[in-house]
């Protein structure tokens, strides 16, 4: 008999995440029995989606995956109280769901943000019995710190405190790097509780890159090195104008190609143009369809987020993405997904926030010949698909799932 696992969290696909259908998708073709629990989608803008209105209840079964929505209050803007009141009222539904209405399940997974999922979750296992693997994605309260969404010390402090009341009363937690792992560790966690589970990239879009890049794409007679994602304070990307200013001043063939959106765009852009750098595009943001065509049009790809300690043990999702697609990586993030990259072969690793460096970097890699670029390129594929793939990832969730369930039963 198949194992039934309750896929809790708050949101799930047509929202962007990162385990959403691909995974319940690929937990049921490796075997399992899935129900997803979650709310009616309205992230990131705060309003349900079209074709989608809040009810008590909706299911559906999409490629053989259950999925329930229940109700909550869609929110998403930077009002505190809004956002609480949005995570608690999907929690609220979801636990009374899960307690009176669910089909009893063999395990449930919880995603993590936000923390009153893991709250929902504990309280099913009190209640119905029912282990728990949490899998934590973001770290609370050092995330909410370090992006200012919550400066109370009072507040982080009682956050922290629920943290730990979760962590004690799962039974596996998930994390996706060693570090977060480090960390859980010094705040009490056992580690033989804790395994490290690296995020996958959408593979079937990188797989099946749509449209061709756009004329404004630099030509083959430059050497293209891509950022693509999010534009914001995280990213520092003044580091990288400023590397793009001193690859210019040696008249370098390198072309940094910035492509995107976020809160900082405008304000680059009117920094490059101050600089008068030729040698700086930046590309709004498309699809994740259309992300592959430019991804294989690049000659080397870059990721680059500021001197921080939480990022130090932080694997940004577009490493993931950069080294499905088979390309050289300049990976200008300190910690983790430097070790990642340097391990795998697949790129080229420099300090976070150093435009000599980066500009040192980028030089290095316009030198390579082709041959070099090319197997560069393979090893990273390799160790993503060793490694990292969608398939080695859900088969690991997949052991601990059988594991605990198998535990359950025979008590």
């Amino acid at each position: 008999m198949a194992t039934r696992v309750l896929l809790l969290t708050q949101w799930f696909d047509p929202e962007p995440t990162f385990k959403g259908m691909v995974f319940a998708r690929e937990l049921v073709r490796q075997g399992f029995e899935v129900e997803v629990l979650t709310g009616f989608p309205n992230y990131p803008g705060g309003r349900v989606y079209p074709g989608y209105r809040i009810k008590l209840l909706q299911r559906e079964v999409v490629d053989g995956v259950q999925v329930t929505r229940v109700p909550l209050y869609p929110n998403h803007d930077q009002s505190a109280i809004k956002r609480v009141v949005n995570y608690a009222s999907f929690a609220a539904s979801s636990l009374f769901y899960g307690l009176f209405i669910a089909r009893r399940p063999d395990v449930v997974y919880a995603y993590h943000p936000p923390l009153t999922v893991g709250i929902t979750a504990s309280l099913l296992r009190l209640l119905r019995r029912v282990p728990v693997v949490y899998d934590i994605q973001d770290m609370w309260p050092d995330t909410l710190r370090a992006t200012g969404m919550v400066n109370n010390a009072r507040a982080l402090g009682v956050v922290a405190a629920v943290c730990q009341w979760v962590y004690r009363r799962v039974d596996h937690i998930a994390v996706l790097s060693p570090g977060f792992k480090r960390l859980l560790s010094q705040r009490g966690v056992p580690d033989a509780k804790v395994e490290v589970i690296y995020n996958w990239a959408d593979e079937v879009a990188l797989a099946s890159p749509q449209g061709q890049a756009p004329a404004i794409f630099p030509g083959p007679e430059k050497f293209r090195i891509l950022f693509a994602g999010n534009m914001g304070k995280a990213q520092a990307l003044d580091a990288v104008l400023e590397a793009a200013a001193l690859l210019q001043t040696r008249d370098s063939r390198v072309c940094l190609v910035l492509l995107g959106g976020g809160v900082e765009v405008r304000r680059l852009q009117q920094r490059a143009a101050d600089l008068q750098l030729r040698n700086v595009v930046f590309l709004p943001p498309v699809s994740m369809s259309e992300v592959g065509a430019l991804l294989n049009a690049a000659d080397a790809l870059l990721v680059h987020l500021r001197k921080d300690p939480l990022f130090e043990i932080t694997i940004p999702s577009k490493t993931q993405a950069y080294m499905a697609v088979g390309k050289p990586l300049l990976m200008a993030v300190n910690g983790d997904a430097a070790a990642l990259v340097a391990q795998s072969g697949g790129g080229v690793v420099v300090e976070s926030e150093n435009a000599a460096a980066l500009a040192d970097a980028a030089e290095s890699l316009e030198t390579m010949s082709p041959e070099e670029l090319a197997e560069m390129g393979r090893r990273a594929q390799r160790y993503y698909r060793e490694q990292l793939a969608l398939k080695v990832g859900v088969a690991k969730f997949g052991a601990i799932f059988t594991r605990l369930a198998s535990g359950a039963k025979s008590k």
